[in-house]
Protein backbone atom coordinates (compact mmCIF):
# COMPACT_ATOMS: atom_id res chain seq x y z
CA UNK A 1 0.00 0.00 0.00
CA UNK A 2 0.95 3.64 -0.45
CA UNK A 3 0.47 5.51 2.82
CA UNK A 4 1.00 9.17 3.67
CA UNK A 5 1.47 10.02 7.35
CA UNK A 6 1.10 13.61 8.54
CA UNK A 7 2.78 14.24 11.89
CA UNK A 8 5.30 11.54 11.02
CA UNK A 9 7.91 12.58 13.60
CA UNK A 10 5.49 12.76 16.53
CA UNK A 11 4.93 10.22 19.28
CA UNK A 12 2.14 8.36 17.51
CA UNK A 13 3.05 9.28 13.94
CA UNK A 14 6.59 7.92 14.24
CA UNK A 15 5.22 4.59 15.43
CA UNK A 16 2.69 4.50 12.59
CA UNK A 17 5.51 5.11 10.10
CA UNK A 18 7.65 2.38 11.66
CA UNK A 19 4.78 -0.11 11.72
CA UNK A 20 3.84 0.62 8.10
CA UNK A 21 7.42 0.22 6.91
CA UNK A 22 7.80 -3.04 8.82
CA UNK A 23 4.85 -4.39 6.85
CA UNK A 24 6.41 -3.46 3.53
CA UNK A 25 4.26 -0.45 2.70
CA UNK A 26 5.51 2.61 0.81
CA UNK A 27 5.40 5.50 3.26
CA UNK A 28 5.43 9.24 2.61
CA UNK A 29 6.40 10.71 5.99
CA UNK A 30 5.29 14.33 6.30
CA UNK A 31 6.60 16.92 8.77
CA UNK A 32 6.16 20.69 8.88
CA UNK A 33 9.86 21.46 9.27
CA UNK A 34 12.65 20.03 7.11
CA UNK A 35 14.88 20.10 10.21
CA UNK A 36 12.90 17.09 11.47
CA UNK A 37 13.90 14.90 8.51
CA UNK A 38 16.65 13.42 10.69
CA UNK A 39 13.96 11.93 12.96
CA UNK A 40 12.45 9.93 10.09
CA UNK A 41 13.51 6.45 8.92
CA UNK A 42 15.80 6.43 5.90
CA UNK A 43 13.43 4.18 3.95
CA UNK A 44 10.51 6.61 4.27
CA UNK A 45 9.93 9.30 1.64
CA UNK A 46 10.40 12.43 3.75
CA UNK A 47 8.32 15.43 2.69
CA UNK A 48 7.52 18.86 4.09
CA UNK A 49 3.82 19.63 4.36
CA UNK A 50 1.01 20.85 6.57
CA UNK A 51 -2.11 18.78 7.19
CA UNK A 52 -3.93 22.05 7.73
CA UNK A 53 -3.19 23.21 4.19
CA UNK A 54 -5.65 21.91 1.58
CA UNK A 55 -3.11 22.12 -1.25
CA UNK A 56 -0.51 20.18 0.73
CA UNK A 57 -3.06 17.49 1.56
CA UNK A 58 -4.11 17.16 -2.08
CA UNK A 59 -0.49 17.05 -3.28
CA UNK A 60 0.81 14.57 -0.71
CA UNK A 61 -2.33 12.43 -0.82
CA UNK A 62 -2.45 12.14 -4.62
CA UNK A 63 -2.19 8.53 -5.77
CA UNK A 64 -2.05 7.18 -2.22
CA UNK A 65 -4.24 4.45 -0.77
CA UNK A 66 -4.46 5.93 2.72
CA UNK A 67 -3.66 9.21 4.43
CA UNK A 68 -3.06 9.09 8.18
CA UNK A 69 -3.23 12.25 10.26
CA UNK A 70 -1.39 11.95 13.57
CA UNK A 71 -0.81 15.65 14.17
CA UNK A 72 -1.10 17.28 17.60
CA UNK A 73 -0.99 21.08 18.03
CA UNK A 74 1.13 22.74 20.70
CA UNK A 75 -0.46 24.14 23.86
CA UNK A 76 -2.47 27.24 23.13
CA UNK A 77 -3.17 26.20 19.54
CA UNK A 78 -5.57 23.33 20.20
CA UNK A 79 -8.13 24.85 17.83
CA UNK A 80 -5.92 23.77 14.93
CA UNK A 81 -7.28 20.23 15.25
CA UNK A 82 -10.73 21.05 13.89
CA UNK A 83 -9.32 23.29 11.16
CA UNK A 84 -6.88 20.57 10.17
CA UNK A 85 -9.67 18.01 9.95
CA UNK A 86 -11.55 20.31 7.58
CA UNK A 87 -8.44 20.76 5.42
CA UNK A 88 -7.81 17.01 5.27
CA UNK A 89 -11.38 16.35 4.17
CA UNK A 90 -11.27 19.10 1.57
CA UNK A 91 -7.92 17.98 0.21
CA UNK A 92 -9.02 14.37 -0.18
CA UNK A 93 -12.58 14.98 -1.37
CA UNK A 94 -13.28 13.22 -4.65
CA UNK A 95 -9.93 11.40 -4.72
CA UNK A 96 -11.00 8.01 -3.35
CA UNK A 97 -8.12 8.16 -0.87
CA UNK A 98 -9.02 6.86 2.58
CA UNK A 99 -8.43 9.03 5.66
CA UNK A 100 -7.51 7.62 9.06
CA UNK A 101 -7.53 10.18 11.85
CA UNK A 102 -5.78 9.74 15.17
CA UNK A 103 -8.31 11.30 17.50
CA UNK A 104 -8.94 11.66 21.20
CA UNK A 105 -10.91 9.88 23.89
CA UNK A 106 -12.93 12.93 24.95
CA UNK A 107 -16.25 11.90 23.44
CA UNK A 108 -16.09 8.21 24.38
CA UNK A 109 -18.86 7.18 26.77
CA UNK A 110 -17.78 5.93 30.18
CA UNK A 111 -19.60 2.62 30.84
CA UNK A 112 -22.04 2.64 33.73
CA UNK A 113 -22.43 6.42 33.91
CA UNK A 114 -25.69 6.83 32.04
CA UNK A 115 -24.03 8.22 28.94
CA UNK A 116 -21.47 10.59 30.42
CA UNK A 117 -18.44 11.11 28.21
CA UNK A 118 -14.81 11.02 29.28
CA UNK A 119 -14.41 14.80 29.20
CA UNK A 120 -17.62 15.26 31.22
CA UNK A 121 -16.21 13.28 34.13
CA UNK A 122 -15.92 15.59 37.17
CA UNK A 123 -12.43 14.23 37.82
CA UNK A 124 -11.18 14.90 34.29
CA UNK A 125 -7.73 16.59 34.55
CA UNK A 126 -7.94 20.34 34.04
CA UNK A 127 -4.52 20.48 32.38
CA UNK A 128 -5.64 18.44 29.38
CA UNK A 129 -9.19 19.77 29.06
CA UNK A 130 -8.33 22.15 26.20
CA UNK A 131 -6.86 19.42 23.98
CA UNK A 132 -9.71 17.08 24.93
CA UNK A 133 -12.32 19.63 23.86
CA UNK A 134 -10.35 20.25 20.67
CA UNK A 135 -10.47 16.52 19.94
CA UNK A 136 -14.23 16.62 20.48
CA UNK A 137 -14.45 19.42 17.89
CA UNK A 138 -12.24 17.40 15.53
CA UNK A 139 -14.58 14.42 15.85
CA UNK A 140 -17.60 16.66 15.25
CA UNK A 141 -16.07 17.92 11.99
CA UNK A 142 -15.61 14.48 10.47
CA UNK A 143 -18.93 13.08 11.68
CA UNK A 144 -20.79 15.10 9.07
CA UNK A 145 -18.51 14.13 6.17
CA UNK A 146 -20.01 12.01 3.39
CA UNK A 147 -17.50 12.47 0.54
CA UNK A 148 -14.34 10.98 2.04
CA UNK A 149 -14.08 7.42 3.39
CA UNK A 150 -12.76 8.26 6.86
CA UNK A 151 -12.29 6.44 10.15
CA UNK A 152 -11.56 8.11 13.49
CA UNK A 153 -9.51 6.13 16.00
CA UNK A 154 -9.94 7.11 19.66
CA UNK A 155 -7.39 5.91 22.21
CA UNK A 156 -8.31 4.69 25.69
CA UNK A 157 -7.64 6.82 28.79
CA UNK A 158 -3.89 6.17 28.69
CA UNK A 159 -1.80 6.13 25.51
CA UNK A 160 1.86 5.76 26.41
CA UNK A 161 5.11 4.51 24.85
CA UNK A 162 5.52 0.81 25.56
CA UNK A 163 5.70 -2.65 24.10
CA UNK A 164 4.39 -3.91 20.77
CA UNK A 165 2.35 -7.02 21.58
CA UNK A 166 0.08 -7.06 18.53
CA UNK A 167 -2.89 -7.71 20.82
CA UNK A 168 -5.76 -5.33 21.49
CA UNK A 169 -9.53 -5.21 21.83
CA UNK A 170 -11.79 -3.11 19.60
CA UNK A 171 -14.83 -1.06 20.55
CA UNK A 172 -17.05 1.65 19.14
CA UNK A 173 -18.21 4.58 21.27
CA UNK A 174 -17.53 3.33 24.80
CA UNK A 175 -14.27 3.60 26.69
CA UNK A 176 -12.60 0.19 26.91
CA UNK A 177 -11.05 -1.43 29.99
CA UNK A 178 -9.03 -4.59 30.52
CA UNK A 179 -9.84 -7.29 33.06
CA UNK A 180 -7.95 -5.37 35.75
CA UNK A 181 -9.96 -2.22 35.15
CA UNK A 182 -7.25 -0.33 33.26
CA UNK A 183 -8.04 1.72 30.16
CA UNK A 184 -4.74 1.86 28.29
CA UNK A 185 -2.75 0.84 25.24
CA UNK A 186 0.86 1.30 24.16
CA UNK A 187 1.54 3.66 21.27
CA UNK A 188 3.12 0.69 19.52
CA UNK A 189 -0.08 -1.37 19.66
CA UNK A 190 -2.15 1.70 18.80
CA UNK A 191 -0.11 1.88 15.59
CA UNK A 192 -0.71 -1.83 15.00
CA UNK A 193 -4.46 -1.27 15.26
CA UNK A 194 -4.30 1.67 12.87
CA UNK A 195 -2.35 -0.32 10.26
CA UNK A 196 -4.67 -3.29 10.67
CA UNK A 197 -7.55 -0.94 9.82
CA UNK A 198 -5.64 0.43 6.83
CA UNK A 199 -4.99 -3.06 5.47
CA UNK A 200 -8.39 -4.53 6.31
CA UNK A 201 -10.96 -1.72 6.46
CA UNK A 202 -13.79 -2.41 8.89
CA UNK A 203 -14.82 1.09 9.92
CA UNK A 204 -16.22 3.46 7.33
CA UNK A 205 -17.24 7.02 8.23
CA UNK A 206 -17.34 6.07 11.87
CA UNK A 207 -15.28 6.14 15.04
CA UNK A 208 -13.70 3.13 16.73
CA UNK A 209 -11.50 2.69 19.75
CA UNK A 210 -8.91 0.18 20.92
CA UNK A 211 -7.30 -0.82 24.21
CA UNK A 212 -5.31 -3.66 25.71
Amino acid sequence: MRITVFGAAGDVGSRVVAEALSRGHEVVAVVRDRARFGLLPADADAQVGDAGNVEDVARLGAGQDVVVSATRPPAGQEGELAATAKALLAGLSGTGVRLLLVGGAATLIVPGTGGRTVVEDPDFPTEIRDIALACADQHHVVRGEEEVDWAYLSPPSRLMPGERTGRYQVGADELLFDAAGHSAISMEDFAVALLDEAEHPRHHRTRFTVAH
